[in-house]
């Protein structure tokens, strides 16, 4: 089945979706963020540390940022990776482009959008080689972000002539955007960032195009996530410190009896 993703607030291209999952009971957050690294085919698990989400990425594995809609109704999905709109390449915007995903329906998006048939793959790479810090663009390289938008339903027309205290209670109000995401730079001042995305192969990843209007201006929920290679997660403490296994001590009585020898 094929989805969408925008050039323009209204206009939109389109990524192909996973299998479409049944309706959770819990509808919250609208879209589900998670990483998938494509090399060990394992989606690489979340730390809460630092007021935030991590997840330690492997240099040189590729990886795909998975959506899962978890609404009954059409979201549409801007997607920044390291401060980049992953379909642009413009320094990220709620207001750009972004994928749509039908009601219940998950995608895989694999690498930045190079055309409407291939992206350049997604891959964990030193940071000096990422995309981002290759386009004079380093202050962001580290995050994953998402900014997520309803769609507009059509207009019904006003019921006739409704009593006041009824016009009066369902007087419409604006929807309240989800809370800002943490802070990205949080924690810089513990470790420097040394993992970023970089700009891999081409792949073919069709994709088509869709009306999508949004219901406000402000997007309906805003998520990010951290990464990092594994020792600076360390550093940084979001990840345990390995318990150390010390060698046993020499011991003045390490056996009972006497044994035999070696023969010569």
């Amino acid at each position: 089945m094929i989805r969408t993703l925008s050039l323009l607030p209204a206009l939109l291209l389109s990524a192909v979706l996973l299998a479409g999952a049944c309706p959770p009971a819990d509808a919250q957050p609208r879209v589900e963020l998670s990483v998938v690294d494509r090399d060990s085919g394992r989606i690489l698990p979340e730390y809460a540390a630092h007021g935030q989400a991590w997840i330690a990425g492997t240099p040189g594995h590729r990886y795909a940022v998975r959506l899962r809609n978890r609404s009954g109704g059409r979201v549409l999905v801007v997607l920044s990776v390291d401060g980049v709109n992953a379909v642009s390449g413009q320094t990220a915007d709620p207001a750009q482009a972004g994928y749509v995903l039908g009601p219940w329906e998950s995608a895989e998006i694999p690498g930045w959008r190079k055309s409407l048939q291939e992206v350049a793959q997604f891959v964990f790479t030193d940071l000096a080689d990422a995309y981002a810090a290759r386009t004079g663009r380093p202050d962001n390289v580290g995050v994953i972000g998402i900014a997520v938008f309803d769609e507009r339903r059509p207009l019904l027309p006003p019921p006739a002539a409704p009593p006041p205290a009824v016009a009066e209670r369902g007087a419409a109000k604006a929807a309240s955007p989800a809370a800002a995401a943490d802070n990205a730079t949080a924690g810089r001042e513990l470790a420097a960032q040394r993992l970023g995305t970089g700009h891999g192969a081409r792949e073919w990843a069709p994709v088509g195009s869709t009306r999508f209007v949004r219901a406000s201006v402000q997007p309906q929920q805003l998520t990010q996530l951290r990464y990092d290679d594994r020792a600076t997660l360390l550093a940084l403490g979001v990840l345990p410190q390995p318990s150390a296994q010390l060698p046993l001590p020499p011991q003045a009585f390490p056996q009972h009896f006497v044994p035999d020898p070696p023969r010569w």
